[in-house]
């Protein structure tokens, strides 16, 4: 009998029994919510992202790794596991939880004040209301220190003006964790972190379009047109560029696990085309140079899976370190792109179409590629790490 890629590999022991069953659970409900629509919602662009929050609060995967607050509580192995699960669906799933859970909700828990948790982590955790994170700007993305948004004094408030850019969640948030430079007087220059409500004036968010990929997913821009805030919504825990840092942190772990979900479901899929389309009177499966794809495919899985389980444990330790998770994500959404280029070779010209999911994934991990984090800016990290000097700039 047949084995599956990652049956080969045996992985599941590597993981407890809570563990495995969140990871059940997630995958039974992307089987039944998800999949039956992803290509729908891919072809058209438009996803059902508040109805979809609602059910993922449900399913208790909205910062399920982060402790109180109607948070889960989970290990950080299951949340991984449960990424990998969400992006078998569709990254632009997962994209909608890892922007929800590590970057706003984990802004606010880690960074955020007792008031600014007990506001927004209960109704983010429940789904009943979207969070998004503004970082990156059309001129600033692998350098954030560069932003050109700002936060001034104006009495006891802060007025925020400036723009981001390609912003997951933008445009159905409900809050908005904004990061800006700042020159208060005794403060020094420095970024903050802002909690901005959607509905405060002078804000807006308009939908990016026309996009290739991540269609089932809402990207759009942030702009702050003398946005007034009240100094009780800056995150008073967070100065310098180590607050966003640390959230792109937690969002790149999700990634490390999420991109294999996509690899799997392509692998998968191919698999069992293959099994079931005859050419010259045998199963695709039969020939050399099937074979020889699905082996070298099913090896980089299993051994990113490894990989992420592997990191996994160690930050559930506590010992998972900036440029460890640099390893995760180059290497596993680098493979997971090669494995679904492979496959779509096995399809051919069927491998174009939304009937199977393949050009769907390559499409979207093109995007997983270079947000969080270009592969480059993860080179570079690397190389630092193991050289002991800095290449940026």
């Amino acid at each position: 009998m047949a084995s599956t890629p990652l049956e080969l590999f045996s992985v599941d022991h590597l993981f407890s029994d809570e563990e495995i069953a969140i990871r059940d659970t997630v995958r039974a409900y992307v089987d039944r919510s998800v999949r039956p629509h992803i290509a729908d919602w891919y072809e058209s662009g438009q996803i059902p992202a508040r109805e979809l929050a609602r059910e993922l609060g449900a399913l208790g995967v909205l910062g399920m790794h982060l402790d109180g607050y109607g948070c889960a509580g989970t290990t950080a192995t299951a949340y991984g596991l449960a990424c990998l699960e969400l992006e078998a669906g569709d990254s632009g799933l997962r994209s909608l939880v890892s922007v929800q859970g590590s970057l706003a909700m984990f802004a606010i828990w880690r960074w955020g004040s007792e008031e600014q948790k007990q506001e927004w982590l209960p109704r983010m955790a429940a789904g009943e209301a979207i969070g998004c994170f503004g970082l990156t700007e059309p001129d600033y993305g692998s350098n954030p220190a560069g932003m050109r948004t700002r936060a001034r004094r104006d009495g006891d408030d802060w007025i925020l003006n400036g723009t981001k850019m390609w912003i997951t969640n933008g445009s159905v948030a409900d809050v908005a964790v904004v990061w800006a430079q700042t020159d208060e007087p005794g403060n020094g220059r420095g970024v903050r972190g802002f909690v901005v409500p959607t509905d405060a004036p002078g804000f807006s968010a308009p939908a990016i379009k026309h996009k290739m990929s991540l269609r089932a997913s809402v990207t759009s821009e942030l702009v702050l047109d003398d946005v007034r805030l009240p100094d009780s919504a800056m995150l008073p825990e967070a100065v310098g560029l180590r607050g966003p840092l640390s959230c792109l942190n937690e969002a790149r772990y999700g990634i490390v696990w999420g991109a294999l979900g996509a690899a799997r479901d392509c692998l998968d899929s191919a698999i069992a085309y293959a099994n079931d389309r005859d050419i010259f009177d045998r199963p695709l499966t039969a020939f050399q140079i099937t074979q020889t794809k699905i082996a070298d495919m099913t090896l980089e899985l299993g051994k990113g899976v490894l990989l992420a389980a592997h990191l996994g444990a160690m930050k559930d330790a506590g010992t998972l370190r900036q440029e460890q998770i640099s390893l995760g994500k180059l290497n596993n959404v680098r493979e997971s792109i090669e494995i679904a280029r492979s496959c779509r070779t096995i399809f051919g010209a069927a491998g174009i179409t939304l009937e199977f999911p393949i050009m769907r994934h390559a499409n979207n991990l093109e995007s997983v590629l270079t947000y969080e984090g270009t592969s480059e800016v993860h080179q570079l990290i690397i190389g630092q790490a193991v050289t002991g000097q800095g290449a940026f700039g």
